[in-house]
């Protein structure tokens, strides 16, 4: 799931053979943790796969939601998700030989934190992550003496650049 407005997003899980009573149960989760966090969404956009049970759209229908059901051959209707996938492939998937389900769990957590904590947004007019910026360097004798770490996170396909303490 991904918010549109902040762009943030949410990994509920992972099968290789979805079925309409997972799909319903996974919809559950995140309902109960949006109604426990105060927050209100009016609207869930979704594809028209055959997963999507009418029970789906009845637990969100209990909680306020509205499934807004996107339009056949219209990926723009939903491209910020679309943008997400393209970035989760690109970054993630095609640098990655996945083993199993619980990998996949691990690496895809891995870069929703990435995702979160460090990359910016292009979406969102360069949006950094909720965090403060360094101090701008004016004197340029300081920047040879910059100390930048370069942690890896999932074995060196992603990189967090940071000024060293």
């Amino acid at each position: 799931m991904i918010e549109h407005a902040g762009r943030r997003i949410r990994i509920l899980g992972a099968t290789a053979h979805p079925t309409a009573s997972r799909v319903t149960h996974v919809a559950k989760n995140p309902v109960r943790d949006l109604e426990d966090a105060g927050c209100r969404v009016r609207f869930l956009i979704r594809d028209r796969d055959g997963n999507f049970p009418a029970l789906f759209d009845t637990v969100l229908n209990d909680a306020g939601i509205e499934a807004v059901l996107s339009a056949v051959r219209m990926p723009r209707m939903n491209s910020i998700m679309e943008r997400w996938v393209q970035t989760c492939r690109r970054e993630l998937l095609d640098r990655t030989l996945i083993r199993n389900q619980r990998h996949l769990l691990h690496a895809l957590r891995e870069l929703e934190d990435f995702y979160h904590s460090h990359r910016s947004r292009q979406g969102i007019a360069n949006a950094r992550p909720p965090r403060p910026l360094p101090r701008p360097i004016s004197d340029p004798e300081q920047i040879i003496h910059l100390d930048i770490r370069r942690p890896q996170r999932l074995g060196g396909i992603l990189h967090e650049y940071r000024h060293a303490a």
